[in-house]
């Protein structure tokens, strides 16, 4: 069984308290992933929940344990999309690279820490398989003033 099936990654959630959400529709012109050969490019999804949005400020208003948790919602968004584009999420091979935006106040300087709650859930879900690439930059702002936006590139079969 890969690591990236899918009633495996439904049970790993569940044990966590997670679900994997339907996949947010684009809100512009663009679409929520492209394959080229053997890659797959996921555009940025923000931490949408069924009430909405997460918005704000990180390090004003939103603290590093809330904005965590919204890269964990924002991860599971993540996966959903790629659920969509490739049928399953067992034609993933390994995450390559994430690029994790904050919407942080001036002096705010845990961009890392915050990010991890989208790194540290594709490693529990997927082991060594979930380890990649990283960065972890702050923004003056993101659409609709989300808290956080995080884009992934997968391997795939």
């Amino acid at each position: 069984m890969s690591p990236f099936d899918d009633a495996a990654i439904a049970a790993r959630l569940a044990e966590l308290g997670l679900q994997m959400p339907p996949p947010p529709p684009p809100s512009a012109n663009y679409v929520g992933a492209v394959q080229e050969g053997k890659l797959l490019f996921v555009s940025g999804q923000g931490p949408v929940f069924p009430g909405g949005y997460h918005h704000g400020k990180v390090g004003a208003e939103v603290s590093i344990e809330q904005a965590y948790e919204h890269a964990r919602v924002t991860t599971l968004n993540l996966l959903s999309v790629m659920r969509q584009e490739l049928g399953s999420l067992s034609r993933v091979r390994r995450i390559v690279k994430i690029l994790g935006m904050v919407n942080a106040a001036p002096d705010f300087v845990a961009h890392p820490l915050v990010i991890n709650g989208c790194s540290d859930l594709l490693v529990s879900l997927f082991g060594e398989h979930g380890r990649h690439a990283r960065s972890a930059v702050g923004m003056g702002s993101l659409p609709g003033q989300i808290t956080v936006e995080i884009e992934l590139i997968a391997a795939i079969d």
